[in-house]
């Protein structure tokens, strides 16, 4: 059956026709993408002073698409709607994720593509036209999208760039002398940095470990306010961006929220589908917990970074051992060298020594209990009793005089990984 010929302007004239049908509908077009925005991404309906701008951003996009067909626009000739382009601005401004702003786009253009097939069924349409001048109108508003996309992302880009600068300079400067500088009026700096440095401080590094969509900044800033609130801070967080995937955080907490903080900590990040890596330091108040807790989250980081472990996303400075690991990690190739020098062949990088490592650690922090390290490890205290021995068995050493660098060694194991095994 030979292929059947498609009249191109005859396609486009008739979907000039379809587009005129809609033009009455334009608002009620915008309202039911308004209404799918708001109810789909959760970050849109959060600023009562976007909403507004976010309808005419939508109406105007809708508009210039269908100007577009009506007038047989080239999307290059296109200019983009002068409403995206301060929408995206005020985006970036409210820390509002650029992936969120990108799925309105998608959204949108679905809903519109739904509004066109029910015009083109309610039409006078003859079939055989029906399915072309669809192929045609979701052809040109695919190539809209994509292109829109991509000016207000640049836009976002810039904005979030230039008001994260700007914001950050002054503060990131005044927050620095305070952790480079003992002591200090509390009252001034509080006024100077906008922080209140006489609550207990929790200080938190957030981190992503590569570039995934440029937006990493925003996504922690966002993690952190919503962290704060999760927590019941009375006041925002203070956040400070060191690069574009790393930042520095401080959470204002009263005493009686500090006596669980790491826990909900923990908790929260495991509910959200992105958090960054974090790594913590220990509530602490006042100015000098300001600087202690910041500086125990950033030796934290560093152990994790070191380490190069996908499995282990939160490192505290309460975990077990970890202040012992921040002080010896300084010099990974020299601790390698040592650990070797202590645990033998059990400091291989195999699965099953890794597997008898850890629990001889356990055993050995537990006091050599096999009870309480099968308690903690959920395994019969037969199976911790054979895989001591084992562990002894492949350091070819007993384990007599070196206990504790026997213990140190497993420890380094533990925090650093493949940064340390042979």
């Amino acid at each position: 059956m030979p292929e059947r010929r498609v009249d191109e302007s005859a396609v486009v004239a008739r979907a000039a026709e379809i587009i005129g049908a809609l033009d009455g509908k334009l608002n009620d077009i915008t309202q039911s993408i308004q209404k799918i925005l708001l109810t789909e991404i959760s970050e849109l309906s959060e600023d009562a002073q976007l909403l507004e701008l976010q309808e005419h951003t939508v109406a105007a996009n809708v508009d210039t698409v269908f100007a577009s067909i009506r007038h047989r626009i080239p999307i290059e000739d296109v200019v983009p709607p002068t409403e995206s382009l301060e929408h995206a601005r005020r985006m970036a401004q409210r820390g509002v994720p650029a992936n969120a702003m990108v799925r309105a786009y998608r959204l949108g253009h679905q809903e519109v593509l739904n509004f066109v097939l029910d015009e083109i069924a309610a039409s006078d349409l003859d079939p055989r036209w029906s399915l072309d001048v669809f192929k045609y109108f979701q052809t040109v508003s695919f190539g809209y999208i994509d292109w829109i996309s991509q000016q207000v992302l640049n836009t976002y880009q810039q904005e979030y760039d230039r008001w994260v600068e700007n914001r950050n300079s002054m503060r990131g400067q005044s927050v620095r002398a305070i952790l480079a500088a003992a002591g200090g009026d509390v009252d001034e700096l509080t006024e100077d940095i906008r922080y209140p440095l006489r609550r207990v401080h929790l200080a938190l590094a957030l981190w992503y470990p590569e570039d995934n969509g440029g937006d990493e900044l925003v996504r922690m800033e966002r993690f952190a306010n919503h962290l704060a609130t999760s927590l019941g801070t009375h006041e925002p967080p203070l956040f400070l961006s060191v690069d574009h995937l790393t930042a520095w955080v401080w959470l204002p907490l009263s005493a009686r929220g500090a006596e669980d903080a790491a826990e909900r900590i923990r908790e929260f990040a495991a509910a959200q589908q992105d958090s960054p890596w974090i790594a913590m330091g220990n509530p602490l108040p006042g100015i000098e917990g300001f600087r202690r807790s910041h500086g125990q989250a950033v030796d934290a980081r560093a152990v994790a970074v070191v380490s190069g472990s996908v499995d282990r996303r939160i490192t505290a400075a309460s975990d077990p051992g970890l202040p012992v690991a921040t002080l010896l990690g300084e010099n990974v190739g020299s601790v390698g060298a040592w650990v070797a020098e202590i645990l033998g062949p059990l400091a291989s990088d195999t699965e099953n020594d890794e597997r008898l490592r850890e629990t001889l650690r356990v055993f050995l922090r537990t006091g050599s209990s096999f009870k309480a390290a099968a308690d903690e490890m959920h395994l019969h205290s037969n199976s911790i009793k054979y895989r001591v021995n084992r562990a002894i068995s492949r350091r070819g050493t007993p384990i007599v005089d070196d206990r504790i660098e026997v213990e140190v060694a497993l420890l380094l194991c533990h925090w650093f990984g493949q940064a340390v095994l042979n």
